[in-house]
């Protein structure tokens, strides 16, 4: 009983709750994970002004995600005034006729290009969804569907393809694991992760198949600018795609996006694809296309860092394991659902590596767990949430494209769809894989 009170009035799992609860009553996030914020610090008992210090200065770690995003929005704006996204949404709409589930896949595979092949990442959402929503209206699909195959595209490449965001996030769980004592090739990880792709996978087609596959009625609304559009190729397209390739190159090989971003920015505007003179509109747009998101992620960081500053996630942490049994599928069932719970908080599957593996690598050493069973519930309990949380850029991003129109829900069309559909998909494949490598 005593530890059942220390866990609801654990300042980590307050928050966690109060965030979300704000969040289905249709609070903005931003503000909600604010409130969530000063609520965690103020009930751990910390001065308000050190919550603030700490809240400001842990947006910092958040720093380069945003920045990537301002400069990937500026390419993505770029790409879309060079008349690029008009010829591939023409093609798209000619492609597809009358078939939604063509329309689907192709979304499915631009969304998995932007993570490994052109890594834009949800920068194309806005730029590339708008335009398609006539034609989803006219094939009555329901937008749950598209949410959950964006959410697919934007989370599966990362966890099973290692190339791109998928070759950060596997070291990223490669390095924690050796400097948790565990060693580990880093390019095993994928191999031990195409268990949780398949459950990606199971989760996609249940929602596309079977949960929303009925018509849904949505009104005809214009969301683009009208006029006559260019939608023939043109040579200036090929720079496109050069600093497409460079910009994937570029990250690839520094590891770093924004210096990726700014590479391909810098080839479009030196050779002419779009006037110099208009440098600052496409800066601005990138601002006005990711801008909030890139906020909300910073938001993120500073949430993260009064939960840690408060020592809530390890004292949440230490309440579970008296809780834990001695059997390593329900020992690994706990793992997976406080990573669960961590990452609905924090909105960042990349930022719950580190946590998961300090915690949870010495225990898992203890019970007896293998490397490939490690690799695979650090990367399950680091991915679940990210889908299905209001603070993730996996549901941020497919509602900046989806609600352009003002008919999609931040919360009831996206979060909730993608948490359902990926987080049990996740958890029922982690332990299928784990009780695989026992």
């Amino acid at each position: 009983m005593d530890m059942f009170v220390k866990l609801i009035l654990n300042p980590a799992f307050i928050s966690v709750v109060l965030l979300c609860i704000l969040c289905l009553r249709k609070i903005n996030v931003l503000l909600a994970i604010i409130i969530a914020t000063l609520s965690a610090g103020l009930i751990a008992g910390m001065d308000i002004r050190d919550v603030m210090n700490v809240f400001i200065s842990g947006m910092g770690e958040n720093s380069e995600t945003a920045l990537s995003y301002i400069l990937l929005g500026a390419f993505a704006a770029t790409m879309a005034h060079s008349g690029f996204t008009d010829v591939i949404s023409d093609k798209i709409t000619k492609i597809v006729s009358d078939n939604k589930y063509i329309l689907l896949g192709i979304l499915t595979l631009i969304a998995m290009a932007s993570q490994n092949i052109i890594p834009i990442h949800i920068a194309f959402i806005p730029i590339i969804i708008p335009p398609l929503l006539s034609i989803m209206n006219k094939l009555d699909i329901d937008r749950r569907a598209v949410a959950c195959v964006l959410a697919f595209g934007l989370k599966m490449p990362y966890i099973a393809i290692p190339a791109g965001f998928g070759l950060i996030f596997q070291n990223l769980i490669a390095d924690n694991m050796i400097q948790n004592g565990v060693n580990v090739l880093r390019n095993d990880i994928w191999k031990y992760n195409l268990i949780l792709g398949l459950g990606m996978i199971a989760g996609l087609i249940t929602a596309v198949f079977i949960s929303y596959r009925k018509p849904r009625i949505y009104q005809n609304k214009q969301t683009a600018e009208g006029g006559n559009k260019n939608i023939k190729f043109l040579p200036k397209h090929w720079i496109v795609i050069l600093a497409s390739l460079a910009t994937f190159a570029v990250q690839l090989i520094t590891k770093s996006l924004p210096l990726g971003a700014l590479v391909g920015l810098g080839i479009i505007f030196s050779f002419g694809v779009i006037p110099q003179n208009k440098m600052d509109h496409m800066m601005n747009e990138g601002i006005y296309l990711m801008g909030y998101v890139a906020f909300v992620m910073l938001v993120a960081g500073g949430f993260a860092s009064v939960l840690k500053e408060t020592g809530a996630i390890d004292g949440l942490v230490k309440i579970v394991l008296n809780f834990m049994p001695s059997s390593i599928l329900l020992t690994s069932l706990v793992i997976l659902l406080l990573g669960l719970f961590i990452t609905i908080g924090i909105g960042t599957s990349f930022g719950t590596i580190p946590i998961i593996a300090v915690l949870f690598i010495p225990i898992c050493v203890k019970l007896g767990f293998n490397t490939p069973q490690i690799a695979i519930l650090i990367a399950g309990a680091a991915a679940l949430g990210d889908a299905g949380s209001p603070a993730s850029d996996t549901t941020l991003g497919p509602t900046a494209g989806l609600n352009a129109d003002g008919q999609h829900n931040h919360i009831f069309d996206t979060c909730i769809p993608t948490f359902l559909h990926y987080n049990i998909a996740l958890i029922i494949f982690a332990l299928i894989g784990i009780a695989f490598f026992g």
